[in-house]
């Protein structure tokens, strides 16, 4: 098994990428390797940095690109005008069997595009969408939300397969026995939301009725902590809005937390005594625990981190490529979306 790594993508990168890297071969089982794809210069350096230049060899190794794709260029164009660059450069070595999977802490948009022009989508798949990983109260127990910006105008077909997908990683990679499926509206009752939720509803109902699915129906916002639903579709406009609103009020609550344990002496004791209780929490919150956003539907396993990742970050999401891979998460949803009508697998261009 080989995981091609975007080493050049990312706000901290090529230092956090690689050195995560080179963290992360040590929990990973001795088949496993790494290729590092970007400027051999760059990557040679924070190896050395890192006094881990004596790593390269069968399990790591570098591929040079000469360009880097940047946030502020349009996606598509910058997709086919850099064909050195350390996404496009992964993404063939997926197409060409060199790698089983491909992770990027770079543009969201380049990669959701090379995916798209190298690797294709997988039969039957209208589009692709973007998962993102939360926590909920209940432990071992976190929420997918699909799409999170992949695709941001859906139809209820393309919703119904976003479900079918989210609920193959669910169980794969989430070990959800029989994942629980919302569908994300303004209100709990069936007929509540816009036409293409009324109509995403009747499918979903129609797959649980079938026993191809366990849906649990419409959920509101304030019902996606609770540890009942494992799978929440939306389109990717609403599930972006969704993301940023809660990493924005994650941050939120820690400056509060932080201001108001501050603010006098005896707050700054009863904040001491409940050091533990604050660590436990921000641990539960970690986004890095979480690290690496699945884009299912396209041929091949892509896995998609924050820009702002740190090496621990990149760790994390190497770990989470490395199950995907091991659980053949690329076939289990071809074999998933197999389940669904003719006319629902059909592609459309």
């Amino acid at each position: 098994m080989r995981i091609a790594i975007d080493a050049m993508g990312g706000d901290n990168a090529p230092a956090a990428t690689v050195k995560g890297a080179a963290r992360a071969l040590a929990s990973l089982p001795p088949e496993a390797a790494i290729t590092l794809v970007g400027d051999d210069t760059a990557i040679r350096a924070e190896l050395n940095e890192a006094k881990a230049a004596h790593l390269l060899g069968p399990r790591l190794a570098i591929l040079h690109a000469s360009q880097v794709i940047t946030n502020d260029e349009p996606p598509a164009q910058a997709v086919r005008n850099k064909r050195d660059s350390s996404i496009y450069r992964g993404m063939e070595l997926v197409k060409n069997g060199e790698a089983d999977a491909i992770l990027s802490a770079g543009s969201t948009g380049a990669l959701i595009a090379a995916a798209f022009f190298v690797l294709r989508r997988l039969p039957g798949v209208r589009r692709p969408a973007l998962g993102a990983v939360l926590p909920t109260i209940i432990d071992h127990q976190p929420l997918l939300v699909l799409d999170v910006g992949a695709t941001t105008d859906c139809t209820e077909t393309e919703l119904e397969q976003f479900a079918m997908m989210g609920r193959s990683y669910s169980k794969a990679i989430l070990r959800r026995a029989n994942p629980a499926v919302g569908l994300l509206s303004i209100g709990s009752e069936d007929v509540k939301g816009n036409e293409v939720t009324k109509k995403t509803f009747e499918l979903l109902k129609s797959l649980a009725d079938r026993n191809i699915i366990s849906f649990r129906g419409n959920v509101e916002g304030f019902d996606l902590f609770k540890g009942e639903t494992d799978v929440l579709v939306c389109d990717g406009f609403a599930g972006n809005v969704l993301l940023k609103t809660v990493e924005g009020t994650a941050k939120a609550i820690g400056k509060w937390m932080k201001k108001e344990f501050t603010a006098g002496p005896i707050r700054l004791l009863g904040a001491l005594c409940l050091s533990g209780a604050v660590r436990s929490m921000k641990r539960r919150m970690n986004p890095d625990v979480y690290a690496g956003a699945p884009l299912l539907g396209v041929n091949g396993t892509v896995i998609k981190t924050h820009g702002s990742s740190t090496e621990d970050t990149v760790r994390h999401a190497i770990m989470t490529t490395f199950r995907a891979v091991q659980n053949n998460l690329t076939k289990t949803i071809a074999d998933e979306l197999a389940l669904l009508s003719p006319s629902a697998a059909q592609i459309t261009t």
